[in-house]
This record gives structure tokens, C-alpha cells and sequence, in this order.
């Protein structure tokens, strides 16, 4: 965290009780994952509505409509972030989408002191 930034490195479709990619399609990764980012912005006090800036890498570009589907679904509150979509030959684990983000805290007047 860098106030007023937080910075959420890349997550994976990762299941937190197992530790292991979720089978499915890449909907179903999709949603792990902007739930794993979800939960990393709840511990800072934040939301997705905070979010700024999305960097999504997918292992092929063919699944960049329903991966756009979901991300449409999830970030719904106010303006949504800048986000760049790149295409990665591979990913840890086998994932088939990781996704990172910056996140924006509003800082109340005394901590801007």
C-alpha cells in the first residue's frame, strides 16, 4: 500500500481454501478471480468500485468476450477502471486469466496532514 494507492498484485483463479486454479471454463476462472481481488480490497477497506487501473492477462485472446462479460458484471459501481488486456504464452498454475489492479483511497483530511 502506498496511501492513497493500493496496489493489488496479479491474482489467479486460485481457490483460497485449496490453493488450486478452479476447473472450469474461463467465466468460471473470471469470477474466482475478481473474487480474489474482492477480498484483498475488503481487508484495506476498499472495493472494486475503488479500483482505478485493471491490467487483465489471458492465455488466449479468444476468451476476451466472456471474460469482458464478467468483468462488465462485476465492476458495475460508478466509472470503470482504465484496463489494458494483454495476451501471456503462459500462466503460474496453468490459469487461463490473471488479473492485478490499483485501487484509490480517499484520505480523510487529517491523514493528508
Amino acid at each position: 500500500m502506498a496511501d492513497p494507492f493500493v496496489f493489488v498484485a496479479g491474482q489467479l483463479p486460485l481457490d483460497p481454501s485449496t490453493g488450486e486454479i478452479i476447473s472450469g471454463d474461463i467465466r468460471l476462472q473470471t469470477e474466482q478471480v475478481i473474487t480474489n481481488l474482492e477480498n484483498i480490497l475488503s481487508e484495506a477497506g476498499l472495493c472494486l468500485g475503488d479500483v482505478v487501473k485493471s491490467e487483465v492477462f489471458l492465455t488466449d485472446m479468444g476468451d476476451f468476450a466472456a471474460v469482458n462479460e464478467v468483468y462488465s458484471s462485476k465492476f458495475k459501481v460508478g466509472v470503470k477502471p482504465a484496463r489494458s488486456v494483454t495476451q501471456a504464452a503462459a500462466l503460474p498454475k496453468g490459469a487461463k486469466i490473471e488479473i492485478s489492479c490499483i485501487a484509490y483511497r480517499e484520505l480523510d483530511k487529517e491523514d493528508k496532514a
